[in-house]
């Protein structure tokens, strides 16, 4: 069990967290209890809107997110996500509130009318991702690691909602301007990160059912590049990424004609492999490629 580190966050997984990629919710509540960072669930939150609902009312959408805004304000709480879409509205979202106080002021008529208190604009919004490295910091992970990676070469997948646009994350996220998280935490636990092309590029979630060709081209492409560069596995921060990439590869390997054969799975998933977390408790029954001869390869307990 995990030592109190005074990282209290109000706990925002997404929807598809909670329903189709369990396991990155899993995985990342197990993560945040080894290392003492309490995530507060937030029992009034709804779907962020995921740019959907802010597209076709934008006004709506920013008061949704300012609903779940001041529900985490209300705890005092930053908010703590596992879900790239989650992540890039909110920011979109809160960057808004904070450099717009007009703005601001008139979707607070809109909370107070609905009963809800209003947005004072004081939170932060950040991934996980972000916490393991910056407020945890690469020391103290290594202190948990109990199965290093040996070695294993592992592709990461940052896809495109944790880095853009520039001007609301000013490289907080990103691999050109911004620290490189998910490298940095294969690298901590034991691991190589195999570079490639495509790590920062759209993962096609959003072509699946409008284009399924173009998507699965998408989806597939990046996989495929990434096993040619070498990858054993693959990872991603974004719940979404994972289903795309992971739930679709069989998908994209008839469409491209060709196999891939790369387990795909959450960065939490695997930074709790390092920590010798059990299978059960870091869903890995639930991935769509089986990671365990990737791992036994290099000697890695799975």
């Amino acid at each position: 069990m995990g030592i109190s580190t005074g990282l209290n966050y109000a706990y925002y997984p997404g929807c598809a967290a909670k329903q189709i990629q369990k396991e990155a919710d899993w995985s990342a509540r197990a993560i945040s209890k080894q290392l003492g960072i309490q995530l507060n669930d937030m029992p009034r939150a709804t779907c962020c809107g995921a740019g959907n609902v802010q597209e076709h009312d934008l006004a709506a959408g920013l008061a949704l997110n300012a609903r779940i805004f001041s529900e985490a304000e209300e705890m005092g709480m930053d908010i703590v996500t596992i879900c790239n879409t989650c992540l890039q509205t909110f920011t979109y979202a809160n960057h808004r509130f904070q450099h717009e106080p007009e703005l601001l002021a008139d979707i607070n008529k809109v909370l107070v009318k609905a009963g809800v208190r209003p947005y004072q604009g004081t939170i932060d919004v950040k991934h996980l991702t972000w916490v393991l490295v910056d407020e945890i910091g690469v020391e103290k992970l290594k202190s948990h690691i109990k199965n290093p990676l040996n070695d294993l070469k592992v592709a990461p997948f940052y896809g495109c909602h944790a880095m853009r646009p520039n001007e609301i994350f000013q490289g907080r996220g990103g691999t050109v301007n911004g620290p490189k998280y998910l490298e940095t935490l294969i690298a901590t636990m034991g691991g190589q990160s195999v570079d490639y092309y495509g790590k920062d590029k759209c993962c096609g979630f959003h072509y699946m059912l409008a284009h399924e060709k173009e998507f699965l081209s998408m989806s597939g492409g990046h996989s495929l590049e990434a096993k040619n560069a070498g990858a054993d596995v693959m990872v991603s921060p974004c719940t979404l990424c994972d289903f795309a990439l992971g739930a679709y590869q069989s998908r994209s390997e008839k469409a491209l004609g060709q196999k891939i054969g790369l387990p795909e799975m959450n960065i939490a998933q695997l930074v709790g492999v390092a920590f010798g977390l059990d299978d059960k408790t870091l869903g890995m029954s639930r991935l769509h490629q089986d990671p365990t001869p990737a791992f036994r390869a290099h000697n890695i307990r799975a």
